[in-house]
């Protein structure tokens, strides 16, 4: 396919940044930034459009914090108006990239999701003998800034948005260290290349799906595995030859030594899948599909964390009524209607006596 070209006219589209807007805000208008901008949008809105059109526009500080998913995770929250920014450029850009995307790909993409992955999961595990569970070692803190931005060289040839795009991704706060050694580095390469997307970004969800397609491009039309899927950083490949999946595995690690990735060690194995092999949440077998144990664990004391704070009037039976049903509708992909009926027998949602 051939670069594209005259988009950057399109990003700064007023019409563009309005709907970037509000897309943003979703879920968010109560906070005091996204209130503040709204309040004031055609001003901001010009003024952004302004500043991304005579090149003074320059990504502000992040917000940094810790949360525990479950392990702990670094999470870096842009400004809302660098938000603004972040999802005018993936209205634009996005659908270019998804006409070269596989359909292996399953994270952050219209159509695609957590629910479409384990169908396609579950259907292979009842036709292959055995499945490659790769994940990759840190992978949103790893990805190198020089090679995301060749990627985005290959399909876009405007250079308002290549600067924009380097603006984003180099504004990236640090990560945690990643440092690794690949073929033809010296002592100070990993020091002297960039490497690190923020987790929470519109943007870094879309990177990450630019950075391995061409994973999933050679897997499909090298490897010729026989099913193959990826979510993020997390992927399967079925087959019935123990030993062929064995050498995959190293072609796929010397794959990603090329984008400068590691395999993690222990995550990274093969599985028959008569003995159930763990993805997304859950445990899948030949004939059947459980929730992971450490999911029903978080689930079960989340709801007594809940419980509690309904009886003593703390949320309202909205609250309740949404978080129960999030969770049912996740745990229903799953073979879990004993599970979610002991559950709800033990854990009972009621106010308590005044």
């Amino acid at each position: 396919m051939k670069r594209v070209g005259g988009l950057f006219e399109k990003i700064v589209d007023f019409e563009n940044l309005r709907l970037a807007a509000h897309t943003a805000a979703l879920g968010k208008r109560s906070r005091p930034d996204v209130a503040s901008f709204l309040l004031d949008l055609e001003p901001e809105l010009l003024r952004l459009r302004r500043q991304l059109a005579d090149g003074s526009y320059r990504t502000g500080p992040y917000r940094v914090f810790k949360v525990q998913d479950p392990k702990p995770r670094l999470i870096s929250a842009a400004p809302f108006r660098d938000r603004v920014v972040h999802h005018a450029l993936t209205r634009v850009i996005e659908p270019i990239f998804e006409r070269r995307f596989t359909l292996d790909s399953f994270a952050c993409r219209q159509g695609f999701g957590t629910h479409r992955a384990l169908l396609r999961a579950r259907s292979a595990c009842r036709r292959f003998r055995y499945v490659l569970k790769c994940d990759i070692r840190k992978y949103f803190a790893s990805i190198d800034h020089g090679i995301l931005k060749g990627l985005l060289r290959r399909v876009i040839k405007c250079d308002g948005t290549l600067t924009l795009a380097g603006h984003i991704i180099d504004g990236a706060p640090p990560q945690e260290p990643t440092e690794a050694y690949f073929a033809g580095d010296t002592l100070f390469t990993p020091f002297e290349r960039a490497r690190g997307l923020p987790l929470g970004n519109q943007t870094s969800q879309f990177f990450a799906n630019v950075y391995l397609n061409p994973l999933d491009q050679m897997v499909r039309r090298q490897l010729h595995a026989g099913e193959y899927l990826r979510y993020v950083d997390d992927f399967l490949i079925f087959g019935d030859d123990k030993r062929r999946l064995a050498e995959i595995k190293t072609e796929i690690a010397a794959h990603l030594s090329t984008l400068r990735l590691r395999l993690h060690v222990r995550k990274s194995r093969i599985y028959a899948t008569k003995e159930g092999v763990g993805f997304l949440g859950f445990r899948l077998f030949p004939r059947r599909v459980r929730l992971a144990r450490d999911n029903v664990t978080r689930a079960r004391r989340r709801f007594v964390r809940l419980q509690r704070l309904y009886a003593r009037g703390l949320v309202d039976g909205t609250t309740v009524d949404t978080s129960v049903r999030a969770w049912v509708a996740h745990a229903e992909h799953g073979d879990t209607w004993r599970l979610r009926e002991q559950m709800f027998s033990a854990i009972v949602f009621s106010r308590r006596a005044p």
